[in-house]
């Protein structure tokens, strides 16, 4: 029997963001085969791993975790590419949602009051379209209930991408990066969690982090959905 799933996938197919094969209409957002090859980090809720010891001495944040490892050219890469560049919100979406069932059972949202996704510069949003990050928050929202708070930072400068920075250059390029609205004030005493597409230095993450820790009496934590470890390049 024809089902209106098969019917929308004949006349409207879609396909794998990693590596353009035609989907299934059992397969979202990416094949089955690309799905299972993606790197997992297994970082999980694990206190003290080595994504939170990037943040010593730098920030104080309570937990941190990552889902996947990117790299240069990897499914992971081409997921974030389409994030990014190719207008898919539906994709953001559902990795966010991906993310939160991956880390629901080992307690990592516990105590979480809200998630706060990096903002983007407003000239980059609007080009954009939308911020990666902030669908990424919602899918997260989606299947933990933790509430959105899209507007407690702004971006206050348009800087260049960090894509080809070294890491010096990634830290001097997020300094005075962000500020804090008006909005932030209500948040005192909350455990807030930064939700970012990837994470590299870390620089870019910390200096929202320290946004919100200059502004008011909040915790932290961050949550990212890849991680490009420098070792891994």
């Amino acid at each position: 029997m024809i089902t209106v799933s098969d019917l929308r996938d004949f006349f409207f197919p879609r396909w794998c963001p990693a590596c353009g094969a035609k989907l299934l209409h059992v397969e979202n957002p990416l094949c089955l085969g690309c799905m299972a090859g993606l790197p997992k980090v297994h970082l999980g809720n694990t206190p003290g791993n080595e994504m939170e010891q990037m943040f010593w001495g730098i920030i104080p944040i309570e937990r941190a975790s990552t889902l996947y490892l990117y790299t240069k050219g990897g499914g992971v890469a081409q997921i974030l590419y389409a994030m990014k560049y190719h207008g898919r919100k539906d994709i953001c979406r559902q990795m966010g949602m991906l993310l939160a069932d991956e880390l629901l059972p080992s307690g990592f949202f516990h105590g979480i009051d809200g998630l706060v996704p990096v903002p983007l510069h407003p000239k980059r949003l609007r080009k954009r379209g939308y911020n990666q990050s902030e669908q990424l928050a919602q899918g997260i929202s989606a299947r933990t209930d933790i509430p959105v708070y899209p507007h407690v930072i702004s971006r206050v400068h348009n800087n260049q991408t960090q894509t080809h920075k070294s890491v010096y250059e990634r830290w001097v390029n997020t300094e005075t990066l962000f500020r804090t609205t008006p909005e932030t004030l209500r948040l005192a005493g909350k455990h807030l969690l930064l939700v970012d597409d990837v994470l590299t230095t870390g620089a870019t993450l910390s200096a929202c982090a320290e946004a919100l820790l200059k502004s008011v009496d909040v915790r932290i934590s961050i949550l990212t959905l890849a991680w490009a470890k420098l070792n891994a390049f």
